[in-house]
């Protein structure tokens, strides 16, 4: 059989992007493997009819929704690899390969946990990337934001951005970069600690964070650090060869939402540092209302010629 688009990935832009194209009455597959980027978390936050539902829950109402759609298929299944040519891809799958005219990609990024001693533990309980996800939870209580060489730009953006949730602030450069005296300047003027001793391990019990361990011994209490991690694309991202943009996320056309390769199209976190369910819903959306223009018009050409 060959389906009309084939999904990678099952999370929010992939389910919304199958709802948007079995509605159009297009053959779809939606393969959905491996474990989820935010399995950690315990609720989705910040997303419209959905706000505190857990992530499991939020996949299973989707799924439901789209067993509504004959034309949609969903398969707990790895990709193992993706060739051919607009119109003609094939996807390598454990049971055997599978072919489609599109593909649309939301397969997310992968997370680099630092090397902190019990940052991993840690990570999506009580250290977070988003504040809209999790900050409302947290409101008025000590957080850390520890900032990453990286994306030291965003310094100033986010630190005051979060003090609009909590007036108990600290702002972390882990020893790893010097900070402009105008940023030390206005971290001091909005109410906002600043540290610049390196961190030698965070300390928690459980899946609660208690305090930041500083290479002095000294321990800051905290009960969340928020942090933006460096990302990677999947294997299965790299192995494509897709042009990335400087900061590694698929470059696409904005319209479109196609990439540098014809007919594979990208939705979601891959795409963007603006990460979180309701963006990649969204994301996905618009992606297959243009795919769905695209293959909707060659079949109606078709047979008119």
């Amino acid at each position: 059989m060959m389906y009309d688009a084939i999904i990678v990935g099952g999370g929010p832009a992939g389910l919304s992007a199958a709802l948007a194209l079995g509605r159009a009455r297009k053959h779809v597959l939606l393969l959905d493997g491996g474990p989820r980027r935010n399995m950690a978390a315990l609720k989705v936050h910040n997303f419209v009819t959905r706000d505190g539902v857990a992530p499991d829950e939020f996949r299973r109402i989707g799924r439901e929704q789209l067993a509504h759609y004959p034309k949609v298929e969903v398969r707990d299944a790895i990709v193992e690899s993706i060739s051919g040519v607009c119109g003609a891809f094939q996807v390598a799958l454990a049971a055997g390969p599978v072919n489609a005219r599109r593909i649309l990609l939301c397969t997310g990024m992968v997370d680099e946990m630092l090397p902190i001693p019990g940052f991993a533990q840690l990570w999506g309980h009580a250290i977070y990337q988003c504040p809209y996800c999790h900050a409302w939870e947290l409101q008025d209580r000590a957080w850390g934001y520890l900032v990453h060489p990286a994306h030291a730009h965003m310094l100033l953006t986010f630190a005051l951005q979060a003090r609009g949730w909590t007036s108990d602030l600290t702002v972390y450069t882990n020893n790893a970069f010097d900070l402009p005296a105008e940023t030390s300047r206005v971290l001091e003027e909005a109410g906002i600690r600043l540290e610049t001793a390196a961190l030698t391990r965070v300390v928690g019990t459980g899946h609660q964070l208690e305090s930041i361990e500083l290479a002095s011994g000294e321990r800051v209490a905290c009960v969340a650090l928020f942090v933006h991690p460096p990302q990677h694309q999947t294997r299965l991202i790299q192995a494509l060869g897709l042009a990335l943009d400087d900061q590694g996320y698929v470059s696409f056309d904005p319209m479109k939402r196609e990439t540098s390769v014809r007919g594979i199209y990208a939705a979601g976190d891959l795409t963007t540092r603006m990460q979180g369910a309701i963006h990649a819903a969204a994301a996905g959306a618009h992606a297959a209302a243009m795919l769905n223009a695209e293959l909707t018009s060659e079949m109606i050409l078709k047979r008119t010629v």
